[in-house]
């Protein structure tokens, strides 16, 4: 057996020592113990003096605000970055960590926020990479393959391990991920932001896996942002704020409340405060749209919809409907296949690489889903990002040339406005974490004042100050008569910042609900495709898109779902009449 086996080994032995239960571990044991660290970016000081000990065999949550220090800190940890200063001892011994392959071998492991993957390569390919044993692969991947497969099947981590990374979901990369760093013997395992870019059934089976791994004496730390998911799987939790470590508590003695304020240094709204709607006219429409994806296939199926100065339309749906797409097709970044895209009841046809630019020149803005594939430069600076896509404005220069003084201007009244840390516009956006680069995207749209604003995952990644923020400026935006459709696979953010919801299924609009008073079961019952009862529709709501007014005579509610559209109600009379005309026959055979 060799040295590394042998003490990979030992480390399972001891962690498997571990009792499950962190009120009851045998000797409180600590996995990893961080002394007085610190680090500084330039003039900016990341991690200030932190003390942090995480027990074994327990999962470990660590919250703060965007900029907090929680990722640098994790990256110290991992080997990413050295330390200026401080300790970092495992499982009670000093060590002084060079890289990520020295952390490895340690037994730390870590997910990062944004997938370090080959995309053209296959599961297998990723897994073994970096820690093939000789330059013949085939030995490499026959013995990757059975690793592979047991843990796949004791950690329910299943995947294809021949398919390529670019043809798998975002769970399913995640998955890989996670067999990348136990497939080189990590006990200690560390998950940034892991449910960010995760649908709720998807994060639900996460959840599974870690606890599956706290059981079997793995150490798990956790960096998230979501304070229900803190509560729910985490044993202890440590807050950080502006580089500093405030506190350390059992998850059992305290409330989502108490890490808010601890989190931002101020009490916290925890749900969004807003007044009733007052729409208007139709803003944005789209008639009969079809669109298809990279591979041909048609995800949007002649879907219509319409939103209303002063309104919130929110888009429901398991990620993969075809919500993508729209937003896509709506916001000019894809063709589309036919249908119709009025804004202000006139016909925008889009057409070639200037439909983005066309549909930002009638005041329509767009937040993407993926802030940076599709937002950002990220080895751009601030300032440059700040003004992307509307480079062309008079008020940054003239012809071809920028006025670098006004565009940088701009982006320091960006980084004020929407609190965007670490505040240097000259920083490059990859060094900025992904909550402020969403803070840059979203100040760079919402400062353009737009009539028509569609926005993809507002909050993905997004601390909980923040996240009050950016819920505060889509209500405010509402109020100020703009049009807003909004995509998120948050189903609480969808229901409540919602004035109406519409629920995508395999490329359709399966139902509109009222928020006010639908339930999470019968919108999720639509999310899965499950047709029955229709969700609940406020009958003002219904009269209004009926055009029927209050003097009229009292009309039956499902006449009035009928003349407002709502989806499945004629098939529902055609079911009924079907039943119906059945019924006579059968009597009349009998008679």
């Amino acid at each position: 057996m060799t040295d590394k086996s042998q003490a990979k080994k030992q480390r399972s032995s001891k962690m498997s020592a571990v009792s499950s239960d962190s009120d009851n571990l045998a000797d409180n044991r600590l996995a990893i113990e961080l002394v007085q660290i610190n680090k500084h970016f330039g003039a900016v000081h990341a991690n200030k003096n932190i003390d942090l000990p995480i027990k074994s065999g327990t999962v470990h949550g660590i919250v703060g605000e965007n900029g907090a220090g929680k990722t640098t800190l994790m990256s110290i940890l991992y080997g990413f970055y050295t330390a200026d200063s401080g300790q970092i001892k495992v499982d009670g011994k000093q060590v002084k960590i060079k890289d990520s392959s020295h952390a490895l071998k340690l037994g730390i492991g870590m997910v990062h926020q944004h997938f370090m993957l080959v995309e053209n390569f296959s599961v297998l390919e990723n897994i073994i990479l970096g820690v093939e044993d000789n330059f013949l692969l085939k030995t490499s991947i026959s013995k990757a393959r059975k690793e592979l497969k047991r843990l796949a099947s004791e950690y329910e981590l299943e995947v294809d391990p021949d398919m390529l990374i670019e043809d798998l979901s975002v769970g399913q990369q995640q998955r890989v991920e996670i067999l990348k760093a136990l497939y080189r013997g990590a006990e200690i395992l560390i998950l940034d932001e892991p449910t960010g870019v995760l649908t709720p059934t998807e994060a639900d089976h996460l959840f599974r896996v870690l606890n599956t791994l706290k059981d079997q004496g793995k150490t798990i730390v956790l960096i998230t942002h979501k304070l229900r998911e803190i509560m729910a799987i985490t044993d202890e939790v440590s807050v950080m704020r502006r580089g500093a470590m405030v506190k350390t508590l059992q998850t059992k003695n305290t409330n989502p409340s108490e890490l808010a304020e601890l989190m931002v240094g101020r009490s916290v709204l925890l749900h969004v405060e807003k007044g009733k709607a007052n729409p208007k006219e139709i803003k944005l429409e789209v008639k009969d749209l079809e669109v298809e994806d990279d591979i041909g296939v048609i995800r949007v199926k002649g879907v219509s919809f319409n939103v209303r100065a002063g309104e919130i339309v929110g888009i429901a749906g398991v990620s993969g409907n075809g919500q993508s797409e729209l937003l896509e097709a709506i916001s000019g970044m894809r063709k589309q296949n036919s249908g119709q895209l009025l804004i202000n009841g006139k016909e925008i046809k889009i057409s070639g690489d200037d439909g983005a630019k066309k549909l930002r020149q009638v005041k329509l803005a767009h937040v993407p889903e993926d802030r940076q594939e599709q937002g950002l430069v990220v080895s751009f600076e601030q300032w440059e990002n700040a003004i992307l896509g509307y480079q062309d404005d008079d008020k940054y220069g003239k012809g071809a040339f920028l006025s670098v003084r006004a565009c940088k201007e701009e982006a320091r009244r960006q980084i004020k406005d929407f609190d965007v840390r670490p505040p240097n516009e000259r920083l490059k956006v990859a060094n900025f974490s992904g909550g402020n680069q969403q803070k840059i995207v979203l100040a760079r749209e919402i400062s353009r004042d737009p009539e028509i604003f569609i926005v993809g995952q507002p909050t993905r990644g997004v601390d909980i100050g923040a996240i009050e923020a950016i819920h505060n400026n889509i209500i405010a935006m509402r109020d100020a008569g703009k049009a807003i459709l909004l995509v998120s696979v948050e189903l609480d953010e969808i229901r409540s910042l919602s004035d109406r919801i519409l629920v995508m299924f395999d490329g359709h609009i399966v139902g509109e609900a009222d928020p006010a008073i639908v339930t999470e079961g019968e919108l999720g019952l639509l999310m899965a495709g499950v047709s029955g009862k229709q969700p609940k529709v406020a009958t003002a709501t219904l009269k209004e898109k009926a055009g029927v007014s209050g003097k009229q005579p009292k009309v039956a509610t499902a006449t009035l779902k009928e003349k407002a559209g709502v989806p499945g109600t004629e098939a529902k009379r055609e079911t009924a009449a079907r039943k119906k005309s059945k019924a006579k026959t059968s009597k009349g055979v009998v008679k």
